[in-house]
C-alpha cells in the first residue's frame, strides 16, 4: 500500500515543510525528500487545505528534476489539493500536465465545475474524458447531468443518459434521481416520471427530485398524489419535501393544504431548518396571508438574507409597499452586509409602485455601496424605477452607462420611453437594440409595438407585427391587443379586426381595443354591434368598455344610443359612473349641439365636475359660438382652479371668432402672465419608415421650398373647385388676404403636401396632429383629396377624418 495513507505527525510534517523549504534554495539536483514524503505533505495539505504550503510544494516540483516514475501521482495529487483550495483555474493546469489521469480525479473536476461553474466546462471536461480513453464510473454521471441541468442542456443530457444506459449505469440509484432532476428542470416531466417508475430502489432523495419536478411546473395534483404515494411506500418525507410541495400549494393556492403541511412540519419538528420557514413564509405569502408571513419571519430564531429578501419580497408581492420599505430600513440598519441583489430589486419595485423616487435614490446608493449597482438584474430594476417615476433623464444617463445590457435592460428603457412621451426615443433605442444583435422579447415588443401606434408608425408597426410572428409572440394575448390598437391608431382598422379575429383567446381589453378603435374611427354603430358580440361570447364589460361604448357614441352622433347606455351601465351592469362616463356624455350632447342639456347634465352630476368635463363643454361651445355660455364655462373653470392653456386658447379663439379682438388680447395677457404657453400645432407624415414633422408656418424641412410650392398649386386647384378660405379660423388681428396664407401653410396641409411630394399617386395619405384638426383644414383637405384623387387620413387628438372624394368620414361629428 502507498504511504499516502500514513497519517503524519505534526512534528514530521513540520520537519519535511523546513528541509523542502531549505532546498529549494539548493541546486535542483540536491532533494533529501523521496516521493513518499512529498505524497504525504500533499495529503495533509489536502486535510488542511493549506494553500500556501501547496504552492510550496508545487514551487519545488517544479524546479527538481526527480521523482519522474511517481510525478503523475504527485501531479494527481497536487490537482486534488488546489480543488480542495478552491483554485480550480491552477488546479486545471497542473491536471493537463498528467499523462495519464484515472477516473477518480476527472470526476472530481466534473463535480468542481457542475457545482461553481462555468457549468459548460463540466460537460466539455466529461467529453474530454471520453476522448482520452478514461471509462465514466456511476460517480461521473450525477455531476456531469447536474450541469446540463443547470444550462437546461436537454440534447446534451440525453446523449449522456445513452452513454450511462451502455455502461449499465442508469439503473444507479444517484443517476437516475440526477436524470430526474435534469427532465424535470427542462421541462420533460413525462421523461422524468419515466425514470422514476423505471427506479428498482428509491431513496427520499429520489423522491424529492420527482416531487420538486412536478411542483416546478405547477402540478398540484401531481405534486401530492406522490406524496402519498411516497409515504405508502415506507418513505417519511424529510424537510426537504415540504420545501419541494409549498411551491405548487402556493401556486394552486390552496392555503387549507398549505396549513396542514405546516402542522405537519410542526409535529416533525421541522421548523427549526431555515429553508423549510423561509419556503413556509413564501407560500403564505403567495396565498394572501401576510398575517401568517410575518409571524413565521418573527419566530426565527436565525435569519439569513435570503429570509429578510422574502418576507420584503411578500410585501411587495401583497401590495404592502410601506411595510416592505420599513422591513428593509429595519435590515439596513442590524446588519447592511444581509442586503442582496434581490432584496434591492423587491424594495426598488416598492418604491417604483409608490413613486417614490427618494426612496429609490436611497436605494440606488445601497446598491452602489454593495457593489450591486454593475449587477444587471439590480440595474434593470433602478432603470425601471426611474422611467415609472418619470425622471427619464436619470433612466437614459444609468442606461447609457450600464454594462452589459440585456433584453430587460432595452425592455425598461423604451417602456419608460413610451409611458413619458418619448415615442421616437422608444424606437430609435429599439434599433439600436437590433443593431447590438440582442432579440427583442415578448415585452421588448409590448413596449415597442405602443410607440408605434404613438407615432401613427404604421411601417416600424408592421415590421414588429412580422418579427412577432416569426417568435410565435402572437400567440399571447397581450401582444395581440396592443397589435390591435396598433393599427386602429394607425388608421388601419380592419387589420386590426383581422389580428382580433385571429386571436386564440381574447380578453376584455381585446373586446374594448375593437371597441375603442371602432369609436376613433367614427364607427359608432360597429362599435355597438362588437358590444353585443363581447356579451354573446360571455364576456363581462367593465368600466373601460363604456367608456370606448359612449366615446364612440359621440363621435358618430348617435345622442340617443349614447343615453340608453349611460343608463344601462348602472342598471343593467351595476357599473357606477365615473368622471370619464360623465366627460363623454357631456362631448356627446354638447358636441350635438346641445349645450344647454350638457350644461343640465352636469350640474346634476352626483359628484362635482372637475376640469375636464367643463372643457369639454367650452370646446363646444367654440364650435357651436356659443359666447355667453362659453364665459360662464370659462368662470367654472376658473373657480376651479385649475385654468390650464387649452381652456384660455379655447376662450381666445372664441372671442377671435366672432371679432372681439380686446377680449382676445386680454386672454392671452392672462395666459403669459400666469406662465402658460400654448402647445404648437404639429402633424407628421411616414414616408418609408422615416417620420418628417412639421409645425404651422414651418420652413425649417430642407425642401420648404418644393412644399409651398405644392400647395399654391393645390390652392390654385381647390378654388377652382369653389375652395374659400374660412378666415375665422385665424385667430390674430391681420388683413384678410394674410389670414389665407396663415391657414395655407397649417401643419396638416404642409405634412399633406409633402406626402404628395414624395409617394405614388396611389398611394392614401396618414397624417397625425397633436392637436384637433381646425375647421378651414378639414375643408381644404376635402377638396385636396378631390384635386389629388387619392385617400388622405387625418389622425388627431381626439379621433380620425378619413378623406375621399371630397367627403369625410366624421360627417360633421367633430
Amino acid at each position: 500500500m502507498l504511504r499516502c495513507a500514513t497519517q503524519l505527525t505534526r512534528r514530521q510534517l513540520l520537519h519535511h515543510f523546513t528541509t523542502l523549504r531549505a532546498t529549494t534554495t539548493q541546486a535542483p539536483s540536491s532533494n533529501p525528500l523521496d516521493s513518499s514524503n512529498y505524497i504525504n505533505l500533499l495529503e495533509a495539505c489536502i486535510r488542511s487545505k493549506s494553500l500556501a504550503q501547496a504552492k510550496t510544494i508545487h514551487q519545488h516540483l517544479i524546479k527538481t528534476k526527480t521523482h519522474i516514475e511517481s510525478r503523475s501521482l504527485l501531479l494527481d495529487k497536487l490537482a486534488r489539493l488546489y480543488l480542495t483550495c478552491n483554485q480550480l483555474d491552477v488546479a486545471r493546469r497542473v491536471f493537463d500536465e498528467i499523462p495519464q489521469p484515472n477516473a477518480i480525479l476527472c470526476n472530481l473536476f466534473i463535480r468542481a465545475y457542475a457545482w461553481n461553474g462555468p457549468f459548460e466546462r463540466a460537460i466539455e471536461f466529461y467529453f474530454a474524458m471520453l476522448e482520452s480513453g478514461v471509462e465514466p464510473t456511476k460517480y461521473t454521471y450525477p455531476f456531469v447531468l447536474k450541469a446540463c441541468s443547470a444550462l437546461q442542456a436537454l440534447q446534451v443530457g440525453e446523449d449522456i443518459h445513452r452513454h450511462a444506459k451502455r455502461l449499465g449505469l442508469d439503473s444507479d440509484v444517484y443517476v437516475c434521481t440526477a436524470l430526474i432532476d435534469l427532465y424535470a428542470k427542462c421541462g420533460e416531466v413525462v421523461a422524468a416520471e419515466s425514470v422514476f417508475d423505471g427506479m428498482l430502489c428509491k431513496d427520499v432523495v429520489a423522491w424529492n427530485a420527482m416531487i420538486a419536478g412536478f411542483s416546478l411546473h405547477g402540478l398540484y395534483d401531481d405534486t401530492v398524489r406522490l406524496v402519498v404515494r411516497m409515504q405508502g411506500a415506507g418513505t417519511a418525507p424529510n424537510a426537504s419535501t415540504i420545501v419541494a410541495v409549498l411551491p405548487a400549494v402556493a401556486q394552486a393556492n390552496v392555503l387549507s393544504q398549505g396549513k396542514a403541511i405546516h402542522g405537519y412540519s410542526m409535529r416533525r419538528r421541522f421548523s427549526d431548518d431555515v429553508v423549510l420557514s423561509t419556503a413556509l413564509l413564501n407560500m403564505y405569502a403567495k396565498c394572501q396571508c401576510i398575517v401568517y408571513a410575518r409571524r413565521i419571519f418573527d419566530a426565527m430564531s436565525v435569519r439569513n438574507e435570503v429570509c429578510w429578501s422574502a418576507m420584503i419580497g411578500a410585501y411587495v408581492g401583497c401590495d404592502s409597499m410601506r411595510e416592505a420599505m420599513s422591513l428593509f430600513d429595519e435590515m439596513v440598519v442590524k446588519d447592511m452586509r444581509k442586503v442582496t441583489r434581490v432584496t434591492l430589486g423587491s424594495i426598488l419595485r416598492a418604491c417604483t409602485k409608490l413613486i417614490d423616487l427618494s426612496g429609490g435614490r436611497r436605494v440606488h446608493c445601497y446598491a452602489i455601496k454593495s457593489g450591486f449597482e454593475f449587477s444587471t438584474m439590480v440595474g434593470n430594476t433602478i432603470l425601471s424605477m426611474y422611467a415609472k417615476c418619470g425622471i427619464i433623464d436619470d433612466a437614459f444617463r444609468l442606461f447609457d452607462i450600464m454594462e452589459p445590457k440585456d433584453t430587460v435592460s432595452y425592455g425598461a428603457i423604451i417602456s419608460g420611453c413610451v409611458q413619458n412621451g418619448y415615442a421616437k426615443e422608444a424606437l430609435l433605442i429599439f434599433h439600436q437594440m437590433q443593431l447590438s444583435g440582442i432579440d427583442p422579447d415578448l415585452a421588448t415588443m409590448a413596449g415597442v409595438l405602443p410607440a408605434c401606434s404613438h407615432l401613427a408608425a404604421l411601417q416600424h408597426g408592421a415590421c414588429g407585427h412580422g418579427y412577432s410572428i416569426v417568435r410565435g409572440f402572437v400567440n399571447d394575448t397581450s401582444i395581440c391587443n396592443a397589435l390591435i390598437d396598433m393599427y386602429s391608431k394607425c388608421g388601419k382598422i380592419h387589420i386590426g379586426r383581422q389580428v382580433f379575429d385571429r386571436m386564440l383567446k381574447r380578453d376584455t381589453i381585446s373586446w374594448n381595443a375593437m371597441i375603442v378603435g371602432y369609436g376613433i374611427h367614427g364607427l359608432g354603430i360597429k362599435a355597438i354591434s362588437q358590444f353585443h358580440s363581447m356579451q354573446a361570447a360571455g364576456m363581462k364589460p367593465d368600466d373601460v368598455t363604456f367608456i370606448g361604448l359612449l366615446s364612440a357614441c359621440s363621435h358618430s352622433g348617435l345622442v340617443t344610443e349614447g343615453k340608453h347606455w349611460f343608463s344601462a351601465m348602472t342598471r343593467d351592469f351595476s357599473i357606477i359612473p365615473r368622471m370619464e362616463h360623465c366627460i363623454c356624455m357631456v362631448d356627446l350632447l354638447a358636441r350635438t349641439g346641445l349645450l344647454a342639456e350638457a350644461y343640465n347634465f352636469i350640474q346634476d352630476m352626483p359628484f362635482e365636475a372637475d376640469v375636464r368635463v367643463w372643457s369639454a363643454l367650452l370646446a363646444a361651445c367654440r364650435v357651436h359660438n356659443d359666447i355667453e355660455l362659453g364665459e360662464e364655462v370659462s368662470r367654472k373653470i376658473q373657480g376651479l382652479g385649475s385654468e390650464g392653456t387649452g381652456n384660455l386658447v379655447l376662450l381666445s379663439n372664441m372671442y377671435s371668432s366672432v371679432g372681439r379682438w380686446d377680449d382676445a388680447a386680454h386672454v392671452r395677457i392672462k395666459q403669459k402672465d400666469q406662465g402658460l404657453k400654448k402647445s404648437p400645432g404639429c402633424s407628421w407624415v411616414e414616408i418609408n419608415g422615416v417620420i418628417h414633422g412639421f409645425l404651422g408656418g414651418d420652413q425649417s424641412h430642407p425642401e420648404s421650398a418644393q412644399i409651398h410650392e405644392k400647395l399654391e398649386e393645390l390652392l390654385v386647384d381647390m378654388k377652382g373647385m369653389g375652395y374659400c378660405a374660412e378666415n375665422s379660423f385665424v385667430l390674430q388681428d391681420v388683413e384678410e388676404e394674410e389670414k389665407e396664407r396663415i391657414l395655407l401653410y397649417h401643419s396638416e396641409k404642409l405634412a399633406i403636401a409633402y406626402g404628395i411630394l414624395h409617394l405614388s399617386p396611389w398611394k392614401p395619405i396618414f397624417v397625425t396632429k397633436n392637436l384637433r384638426v381646425c375647421g378651414d383644414c378639414h375643408a381644404a383637405i376635402k377638396f385636396i383629396s378631390l384635386v389629388t384623387k387619392r385617400e388622405i387620413s387625418i389622425r388627431d387628438v381626439s379621433r380620425f377624418h378619413h378623406f375621399s372624394d371630397g367627403n369625410c368620414s366624421c360627417a360633421g361629428f367633430w
